[in-house]
């Protein structure tokens, strides 16, 4: 399923490190069928029963933002630290070496709002599961989330379903 979408996606070996299979969605949205083709798709792997999107910086605001668009909803843009104007909200976390934070504008969710979570790929799942944990500081929930790829090697999908959100994406790569 998907194929022609995954014929659209580059995957570049060793980078940025030895032994990673980079796929790249640059490809995919130089063909302007085919980024359409999957902003319809997404739209149609998502239940309706959500107030905003969120897009997580910085592909996930170019699918967030024409999946909001698609489907009528506002979009809330989750950034790293220091890159929104005015008072945020933030929350911090765990990377590999270090820490890391996410932040949204401190007025951009409608209280008791839904989410969908919008981004390219989920991987490890870190910056998503910290987004999920932002909305919850900010009286939303994450309900669902929307990839174009998902890496389930590195466990991230099934990370955030743990937490009750449910979760889709166009495509799996295991590793290949």
């Amino acid at each position: 399923m998907n194929d022609d979408l995954r014929a659209l996606i580059r995957t570049i070996p060793d980078y940025p490190h030895a032994g990673i299979m980079f796929r790249d969605i640059t490809t995919l949205l130089l063909d302007g069928a085919g980024f359409a083709l999957s902003i319809e798709r997404l739209a149609a792997a998502v239940a309706s029963d959500f107030d905003q999107i969120a897009g997580i910086e910085a592909r996930g605001f170019v699918f967030g933002a024409a999946l909001a668009h698609r489907l009528g909803k506002g979009m809330v843009l989750v950034r790293k630290k220091n890159k929104l104007p005015g008072a945020v909200i933030g929350v911090n976390y765990a990377l590999e070496y270090g820490e890391d934070r996410v932040e949204i504008h401190a007025d951009a969710v409608i209280p008791g709002a839904r989410i969908l979570l919008v981004d390219d790929l989920i991987a490890t799942g870190g910056t998503a599961l910290a987004a999920a944990q932002l909305f919850r500081v900010a009286g939303a929930s994450v309900t669902q989330a929307a990839f174009v790829i998902d890496l389930p090697a590195l466990g991230g999908a099934a990370r955030l379903r743990a937490t009750g959100v449910e979760v889709s994406a166009l495509l799996a790569f295991d590793g290949d």
